[in-house]
């Protein structure tokens, strides 16, 4: 039979199929199913991936041998990362014959699993191009970059001055020109039929206002660069060669990890997550060079997010003092998003203004005797934050030498348009950017169980490709386990009705 476009299985389908199969081998016979198998059941469960079918139905070609089921394959590299993330897809290979579990729950036959090169042949399907890499594997020697200057201790490395102003300048006039990239048809299945689901859930947070936060963590994919000439000038005895050389890992190079303080080969992978969400669920990852600083990946990451963000609209965004550029708040400011970004303390002198009052370097205002002001309000008819003199409560002043003559006491305000880094919407001095701000470490905890729970560097991978599809399928995981985690006491009432037959 030549049908090489996949036969649609809806998820009732596949339901009722792992149910057949678990009677079928699982009911009274040698193989037996204990309480540890039962979350990893019920995960898949309720796990829809049929829309995955059609959405790869026009990469499949009209002729040639039927295919395997997509929702099938997805479904098994989904298991292989929820129960085994640190085996490579041959031994999952491997795993599938020894376990029948593990097949059903795929949606395969026991006796029927695909093999190592059907795996890869549908990954390349998730990916929308030729190429396994971003860019070309063959580089010249102007190209290759020197090894990142170190940071500080327990600093990130530092970027060219400029660098990100430049570059904001550049991304401002096309944030509405969206470019299709490889990586889009892995977002897209995981907006669609992860991240929706989640916010019906409410495990987002208010997706009208959302608030999400962005972090950079270093992903190490080798010990060093692996590259091999293009000519055989070295056999000519020329030691001085400016010929090209062709390198296994064309997106990575050398970059400096602050946290562990040494160098490393890999990526710089940046993700932005929903901070609100009790589970630290993640929404966009991106891939950048290990040498890429955290504001230089924020600014291309956000400019890719917000053009293919549609379920609803980003309210603030939190970022670390690493972010701290004046350009990202311009950036920012264009979507009408309020940044929620720590200061860099880079000035220590006060600013001086045409009054007799200054502006700290955290943007405070001081009266004449020195004392910071207190924050009292936002206008926003005007678009202006309000303060007041610290020694006056009500009508009362306290202070020896007044410098108003008002009953309320002395007061300033400052706009953001003036400064938008020194005079956030929230002022820093409230409570109520203390509290937004402490959101902001759930992008560190997501990051964590996506390096340390999922073990995201036992990939092993050479190709951005396949650290994309890897990175979204850790991502469905989070959700997937969010899922079980939140509707646990209506999933067990599930376990005990449907599967009371087998269990």
């Amino acid at each position: 039979m030549f049908l090489l476009k996949p036969v649609f299985v809806s998820h009732e389908e596949y339901q009722n199929f792992v149910m057949d199969q678990l009677q079928t081998h699982y009911s009274g016979g040698i193989l037996t199913l204990v309480n540890k198998d039962w979350p990893v059941i019920t995960k898949l469960w309720i796990t829809d991936l049929s829309d995955i079918t059609v959405r790869l139905s026009d990469v499949y070609g009209a002729r040639g041998p039927e295919p395997r089921d997509p929702a099938s394959m997805l479904r098994s590299y989904l298991l292989l990362l929820l129960t085994n993330p640190t085996m490579s897809i041959t031994e999952w290979v491997d795993e599938l014959h020894r376990v029948p579990l593990y097949a059903i729950l795929s949606g395969f036959e026991p006796s029927d699993t695909p093999g190592v090169g059907t795996f890869h042949d549908f990954f390349a399907r998730l990916w929308a191009s030729d190429k396994k890499n971003v860019t070309h594997k063959k580089k010249s020697k102007k190209s290759r970059k020197k090894k990142a200057k170190k940071g500080k201790k327990g600093e990130k490395a530092p970027t060219k001055p400029g660098r990100v102003q430049r570059l904001v300048e550049w991304i401002i006039p096309r944030l509405d020109q969206k470019k299709e990239l490889p990586s889009d048809r892995l977002f897209d299945f995981f907006q669609s039929q992860i991240l929706t689901i989640s916010a019906k859930l409410g495990l987002l947070g208010n997706v009208d206002q959302l608030n999400v936060a962005g972090d950079g963590t270093p992903v190490v994919t080798g010990s060093h660069i692996r590259s091999k000439p293009t000519c055989n000038c070295r056999a000519q005895g020329i030691a001085n060669c400016k010929h090209g050389r062709k390198y296994s890992q064309p997106d990575c190079d050398s970059g400096w990890d602050s946290h562990r303080e040494k160098y490393f080969n890999g990526y710089h992978l940046y993700m932005i997550n929903a901070c609100d969400s009790p589970y630290d669920l993640p929404l966009y990852p991106r891939l950048n060079l290990a040498s890429c600083h955290d504001s230089v990946s924020f600014v291309v990451s956000w400019a890719e997010f917000s053009q293919r963000f549609n379920l609803g609209a980003v309210d603030k965004m939190l970022l670390d003092a690493a972010h701290d550029a004046e350009a990202i708040y311009q950036l920012l400011d264009q979507k009408r998003v309020e940044p929620i970004i720590d200061l860099n303390k880079r000035a220590k002198k006060n600013l001086e203004t045409i009054g007799d009052i200054q502006i700290s370097p955290e943007g405070v205002p001081i009266c004449p005797i020195g004392k910071k002001m207190k924050p009292n309000g936002y206008d926003h008819t005007q678009n202006r934050q309000k303060w007041r003199c610290p020694l006056a409560c009500g009508t009362k002043n306290t202070c020896e030498n007044p410098c108003s003559t008002a009953k309320y006491g002395r007061t300033y305000h400052t706009k953001s348009k003036d400064n938008l880094r020194l005079f956030p919407k929230t002022s820093r001095e409230t409570d109520k950017w203390k509290l937004i701000y402490k959101r902001r470490t759930s992008v560190e905890r997501s990051n964590k169980r996506e390096k340390i729970d999922y073990h995201l560097e036992a990939g092993n991978h050479r190709s951005t490709m396949m650290w994309y599809v890897r990175i979204f399928g850790i991502m469905m995981c989070q959700h997937i386990d969010a899922w079980y985690t939140h509707q646990e006491d209506e999933l067990r009432f599930l376990k005990d009705h449907i599967f009371a037959q087998i269990a």
